[in-house]
């Protein structure tokens, strides 16, 4: 078990690591440990393993149980308030190292398959950022994107609500050359993309952004974001809910060349392009 951040210790670490130690120490197995606290012993084990946080309850009944005050509860409120000030910072080392990536969509095109001019005008619409920090942003942008790209590309599948396609961009070229970049994409062999069209309906995730991300160490975490917050989703429980979502949502999304097909309509009815593309 260690922190995203190579040789950072986090607190949640910390925190797993001790109620282990305590458990350890008093000589107790995990079904004994259950019986006094009146928790299950596979939450237990999630806790010990950092598959869970669990909540501030549990933490104050361990602390009762192993006569440590206040301690665990301590160090469950800093493991928790980490969490909530280091939710981007982490996403951004996460989804560089991750091996693949799903994501879905609803509102906009995914930043990984941005141009430079689509990701400009997607930030201006914050309204308050500077024009040096829309640049920054820009910059950012294209730069996570080179995980797609190289001698060992991450395996990425888009989902994208068929909503991005009408809601689109003033300046006729920027949408233009989004959508040739969304085609050149996905005909590459380690990028899927999928349309979710508008007869699927209502569904589970509507205007959000959910990625799925597997990284090295074999653990699957998950991103959720609005436009105004977003969180970094580790517990086991709640990624596999997240995945579940994913997959019904993919399982109703036209197929990849169906979507490609859509992609190629919308660019020949655009008005920036008369005459139909090269397939």
């Amino acid at each position: 078990m260690s922190s995203f951040a190579e040789g950072i210790i986090s607190a949640r670490v910390v925190y797993a690591e001790e109620l282990a130690r305590q458990r350890r120490m008093h000589g107790w197995s995990l079904v004994e440990l259950a019986d006094r606290c009146n928790y299950e012993q596979s939450y237990l084990h999630r806790l010990e393993t950092g598959g869970r946080l669990g909540t501030l309850e549990a933490a104050q009944a361990l602390d009762k149980v192993y006569g440590t005050g206040k301690h665990l509860a301590n160090l469950w409120r800093l493991a928790k308030e980490e969490s909530k000030r280091s939710r981007y910072g982490n996403f951004a080392g996460v989804e560089a190292n991750a091996t693949k990536i799903q994501e879905f969509n609803g509102s906009a095109v995914p930043g990984l398959l941005q141009t430079k001019a689509y990701a400009d005008a997607t930030l201006r619409t914050a309204g308050s950022l500077t024009a040096e920090q829309v640049t920054e942003g820009v910059v950012a942008r294209m730069n996570r994107q080179l995980v797609l790209a190289g001698s060992k590309p991450v395996h990425y599948r888009a989902l994208l609500d068929e909503t991005v396609l009408q809601r689109v961009p003033l300046e006729p070229g920027v949408w233009a050359e989004q959508l040739e970049h969304l085609i050149e994409a996905a005909q590459r062999p380690n990028i899927s993309l999928q349309i979710v069209p508008f007869r699927v309906g209502m569904h589970a995730l509507p205007n959000t952004v959910l990625k799925l991300l597997w990284l090295p160490s074999g653990q699957n975490v998950a991103y959720v974001e609005n436009s105004w917050s977003g969180q970094l989703v580790e517990e086991i429980e709640d990624v596999e809910q997240l995945a579940l979502f994913y997959d019904q949502l993919r399982d109703s999304a036209l197929s990849p060349s169906e979507s490609l097909e859509l992609l190629r309509a919308k660019l020949e009815e655009h008005p920036s392009c008369p005459v139909p593309p090269q397939t």
